[in-house]
């Protein structure tokens, strides 16, 4: 049995206990990898000497005082377009195969603080443009459940990582279902918090007003304690929102009596596969039956949506991709001969295709 098929309460109590050490939970993420990574390609960089250090020294902790935090000595991944102090992040893209931020996103800060061990950043597809992790300039990542399927996109990585058990958990961006599709088709638990609620400060853009940094987990509850650490109003983000963050971790009781479930119909009707829409409905009657009720209601735009999310996507994806002109960071083309063909040089040697 991995350690990673305990849950998070489950480890946390035997480090507390000194039955299990951080240097035992990153040593089983590098078993992992060295056993599945030439199959699965969910990392593009992998930091073991710094994972291994950080053991150490949350070991030391561990002796002196105990665990202080549920995400204490946690091996996790980053997706590749989170900045990580001195740690290269790609987006995937040759584009930045050179670029080693100087600083850290606020929520690898968060982690950092809340004493969780970075193994490493997480494949992709470039710039997060991709529902399939077929879009990486590096190598696509596969299904660990299916080598010969996807396992979704953008956040690929972080869904087949958490899968293979490469990871404890992993953090992902969603612009238009980039945690929640992958999440989905690796099996693991995926969520994409409401705007605002998590910093957008460290991802490198694709869509601003769509952007949003989420969790992928084994299961709600660890879900629900990443989210905790993550969460919060962050002035370095504008869009940041200023509002309380609820307490996650106390809605875990399992109790669903007398929760009130919005169904959409537009989101089962025509074009929905009916072994889902039929999944749907069959889990519906499981919350029944711990006492939630449902009802059917109307969202009338739903038509609109994709066609308004690629208007939106697009043109901020063009203003944001903008700035990888060879002038500040990544490729540099050394034959240009003015401003100009400096941008088109640069662009047109390490940008992938769409």
């Amino acid at each position: 049995m991995s350690l990673f098929d305990y849950k998070l309460t489950e480890i946390h109590n035997k480090l507390q206990s000194k039955e299990l050490s951080v240097t035992d939970l990153v040593d089983q993420a590098f078993t992992s990898i060295s056993e599945r990574e030439d199959r699965v390609k969910a990392y593009i960089t992998l930091d073991e000497e710094g994972a291994r250090a950080s053991a150490k020294v949350l070991d030391a902790k561990l002796v002196a005082g105990g665990a202080r935090g549920l995400l204490f000595g946690l091996p996790a991944g980053i997706k590749d377009n989170i900045v990580t102090e001195g740690l290269r992040t790609t987006c995937a893209s040759q584009f930045l195969s050179n670029f080693t931020p100087v600083y850290d996103a606020t929520v690898v800060d968060k982690l950092r603080a809340a004493d969780s061990v970075t193994i490493g950043k997480l494949n992709m597809d470039e710039f997060a443009m991709g529902g399939s992790n077929e879009n990486s300039s590096y190598y696509p990542v596969r299904n660990p459940w299916n080598l010969n399927r996807v396992p979704g996109g953008s956040s690929g990585g972080s869904a087949a990582a958490v899968a293979a058990g490469e990871a404890y958990f992993a953090l992902g961006s969603d612009t238009g279902g980039s945690i929640r599709q992958p999440a989905s088709y690796c099996g693991v638990v995926g969520l994409k918090p409401t705007y605002g609620l998590v910093s957008r400060f460290g991802l490198v853009a694709f869509a601003s007003s769509l952007d949003q940094i989420g969790p992928l987990t084994k299961n709600v509850e660890d879900s629900a304690y990443v989210l905790q650490a993550i969460a919060g109003y962050d002035q370095m983000d504008s869009t940041s929102a200023k509002v309380d963050v609820p307490d996650y971790l106390s809605a875990l009781s399992g109790d669903v009596s007398g929760l009130r479930i919005a169904v959409p119909k537009e989101y089962l009707g025509e074009g929905v596969d009916a072994e889902v829409k039929n999944t749907v409905l069959e889990a519906l009657k499981v919350l029944e039956g711990l006492g939630a009720t449902w009802d059917e209601v109307s969202l009338p735009h739903t038509d609109y949506a994709v066609a308004t999310y690629y208007l939106l996507a697009s043109s901020e994806a063009s203003s944001n991709l903008a700035r990888f002109d060879g002038v500040r960071y990544g490729v540099r083309s050394d034959n240009a001969g003015s401003l100009i063909d400096l941008y088109h040089e640069s662009r047109s040697q390490a940008l992938g295709m769409r």
